[in-house]
C-alpha cells in the first residue's frame, strides 16, 4: 500500500458514523489537496467493511458511486441519519 492510499484510508477511518466527508476534504486531510479524484481510486478498490468508505461523498452533495452499488451506498448513509 502506498503512503497516499495509507493516508486516505486513515482519514475516512475515523469519519463517525452520521458524518460524511468530501473527496475533496480527505484529500485535504491526508494531506493532497489536488488529489480528490485519486481518492476514489483508493477508495473504489477498498473492500474492507471496517473502513466507511459510503461516508465520502461529493462536494455538492450528492451521494457518488460506491464499489458495492450505488443504491448499497444511498441505505448505508439513510441508515445513519445523513441521507431521507
Amino acid at each position: 500500500m502506498s503512503e497516499f492510499q495509507d493516508k486516505v484510508l486513515k482519514v475516512v477511518r475515523s469519519i463517525p458514523s452520521g458524518h460524511t466527508a468530501s473527496y475533496k476534504e480527505v484529500a485535504s486531510q491526508a494531506g493532497y489537496p489536488g488529489a480528490y479524484r485519486a481518492v476514489g481510486g483508493v477508495l473504489g478498490k477498498n473492500y474492507n467493511p471496517g473502513i466507511p468508505c459510503h461516508r465520502v461523498i461529493c462536494s455538492n452533495g450528492k451521494a457518488g458511486h460506491y464499489n458495492r452499488g450505488d443504491d448499497f451506498k444511498r441505505k448505508l448513509l439513510e441508515r445513519e441519519g445523513f441521507l431521507k
